[in-house]
């Protein structure tokens, strides 16, 4: 059943963490790999949602909007679902004849945006634009973070949730509610800070090796799933 299964680039950090070696799983990895044997055995899927994912989602258009004013280049959005023999995916951009596979990551808030300045490279990330090169042929990526104002929806959820926790009955008339809901508007629009400051770009190359132990993973967990009773 699970032989020819084809992993997302967006769960290949998944698999891969945990382990020394390919013949070790991490608990990432196994409970990963139940919920690809429950979705294909079953067909459930597990429905996981939260407010980073939410704003990624509503605000893809405006992030790749910013892009590609501040690139001076139009950026195009790939609808195209690609599949090699280990991985099936939907690369945000991709830049000439498969030149560059470029994905784009929309930032929660302003402190988040910048906290990926100094951080090490997201390792979920790394494998995700490694297993997006491996589809298009690619000899290179880049992994882009972009601050763009958050939506109204998500502005208002934030704001019931705060009526909620400081316990409010009547919104209008509580000062210290009114306050919080003011330094909720001011931390989700960005409209007063420049594009060029809105953007951050880190270039990945192609790690042929990697892409090899990646592929020896897929075997390893098809196997896995395969043994499963």
């Amino acid at each position: 059943m699970f032989s020819d299964y084809k992993f997302h680039p967006s769960s290949l950090g998944l698999i891969m963490t945990g382990s020394r070696t390919k013949e070790e799983l991490g608990e990432t990895a196994k409970a990963h790999l139940m919920e690809c044997y429950v979705s294909r055995k079953y067909g459930r899927r597990k429905d996981v949602t939260n407010k980073f994912i939410e704003k990624g989602l509503l605000a893809e258009e405006d992030s790749l909007d910013l892009y590609t004013l501040v690139k001076d280049q139009l950026f195009i959005k790939n609808q195209e679902t690609i599949e090699n023999s280990y991985f099936i995916g939907t690369p945000d951009i991709i830049v000439g004849e498969s030149e560059i596979v470029i994905d784009i990551k929309t930032s929660w808030d302003i402190f988040t945006f910048f906290s990926t300045i100094h951080k090490p490279m997201n390792k979920d990330y790394y494998w995700q634009l490694q297993s997006y090169m491996d589809l298009i042929g690619a000899r290179s990526a880049k992994l882009v973070y972009c601050l763009v104002n958050t939506p109204f929806k998500l502005i208002e959820d934030q704001k019931k949730k705060l009526m909620w926790t400081m316990g409010v009955i009547d919104p209008e008339a509580d000062e210290a509610y009114i306050k919080a809901c003011e330094m909720v508007d001011k931390n989700s629009n960005y409209d007063d800070i420049p594009m060029e400051e809105r953007y951050m770009e880190f270039p990945i190359e192609r790690d042929q090796d990697a892409i090899d132990k990646a592929h020896e993973r897929v075997e390893f967990c098809r196997n896995f799933l395969n043994q499963l009773k």
